[in-house]
């Protein structure tokens, strides 16, 4: 049975996302501003939610309707046959969101297809499902434009950027599934030598070694999907199987990080342990602008602080040049990439960049900033 799903990200991967979903076996692939709609049967949209490591979440598409007031919305909502898809022993919750919706309140469109949800339980079964805000089983999401409704069920659970593994955590962390596509943008590969010199809790180290060994990144966790009536688990565990299967095991990687903040070195080294990656990566207490280049050539990828308060956007421009200097005088040879919302770097640092990628982390607009360090000047005479 072929499903409609949407496989929510990043925005700026998806692009990504669509490439990485058609390798998995999508049909009707179409781009859109935040995700990709895509169909498929069961066993993809299980696939996708263990192998995407770029999708936010996947919601399976149920409806899509007209609308001008909250009442057709209730009727869209109660004609969908509820008690097929989940349990009333199941708690459930509605997700609304909207892009110029004409409606004056958004919580009003979520009590009413709640209300929708448990009078068609009602009148099916005589019983209805509790509603839980927080820890929710099931996850109803509306979605509103202009003057359509569409509803969804998530089949994903938590975001899957939580992979199951990470436990310690710093200041501000980019999230998994968007570290996995600013490795994917830098074209880095497995066996060339990466290093993450501002590791933080070491993100961009744990999926590089997801990538390295071939390991789907939703190996650890549980899915929505599990809780749906029409899960077959059967096909779930073969799927799932065939991915452990698969997993490597090589004797080493060129993987390695460091940062100066000792509460972050500590996170990384937890985290990797954690997920019983500590074997591969290196990570030390390091000041990039002292540290020396672990090979010849090789990507280096950083997410520096962003400044956002006066003093420390004061105090980054003051790091910048001595940043510039370091790299030019340590990193020849070496590929580098600056994720940050300070589009200030690339100028300061003294370094042009040969592409900059818009990206988005979260609503804060960034840049992807590549730059080649080369021996000498790039300047012609």
């Amino acid at each position: 049975m072929m499903n409609k799903y949407f496989a929510i990200c990043p925005r700026g991967l998806e692009t990504l996302l669509q490439d990485e979903l058609a390798a998995l076996g999508a049909a009707e692939l179409k781009t859109t501003h935040g995700g990709v709609h895509f169909s498929g049967d069961w066993a993809l949209c299980y696939r996708a939610n263990l192998e995407s490591r770029l999708a936010t979440r996947v919601l399976w598409h149920l409806v899509t309707g007209p609308y001008t007031r909250e009442d057709d919305i209730y009727r869209l909502a109660v004609r969908q046959l509820w008690p097929n898809h989940f349990s009333v022993a199941n708690t459930f919750r509605v997700v609304t969101t909207a892009i110029k919706c004409p409606l004056k309140s958004l919580d009003f469109v979520t009590l009413r297809v709640k209300d929708a949800v448990c009078d068609r339980f009602r009148e099916d079964l005589g019983e209805r499902p509790n509603v839980d805000t927080r820890h929710a089983d099931v996850s109803v999401h509306v979605f509103l434009s202009e003057n359509t409704c569409t509803l969804y069920l998530d089949t994903s659970g938590l975001p899957l950027w939580q992979r199951g593994f990470r436990r310690a955590s710093v200041d501000a962390p980019v999230k998994e599934n968007l570290a996995a596509g600013i490795l994917r943008l830098s074209g880095w590969q497995p066996g060339t030598p990466l290093i993450d010199p501002m590791c933080g809790s070491g993100t961009f180290l744990l999926e590089a070694v997801q990538i390295a060994l071939d390991r789907a990144p939703g190996l650890d966790r549980h899915f929505a999907f599990e809780r749906l009536k029409k899960f077959d688990n059967e096909s779930w565990l073969a799927i799932r199987a065939a991915a452990l299967a698969r997993v490597k095991q090589p004797e080493s990687l060129a993987i390695s990080g460091s940062d100066q903040d000792e509460r972050a070195v500590r996170a990384a080294r937890r985290n990797l342990e954690e997920a019983g990656f500590s074997a591969w990566v290196r990570v030390e207490q390091a000041d990039l602008l002292e540290l020396a280049a672990p090979a010849q050539a090789g990507t280096l990828i950083a997410n520096p602080p962003y400044g956002e308060r006066l003093g420390e956007a004061e105090a980054l421009a003051a790091f910048y040049p001595k940043l510039g200097s370091a790299l030019k005088k340590r990193w020849a040879g070496w590929n580098c990439f600056f994720f940050t919302a300070d589009l200030r770097l690339p100028k300061l640092m003294g370094l042009k960049p040969s592409r900059k990628t818009p990206l988005y982390n979260g609503p804060l607009e960034c840049r992807l900033f590549e730059i080649r360090v080369v021996a000498g000047s790039n300047r012609k005479a």
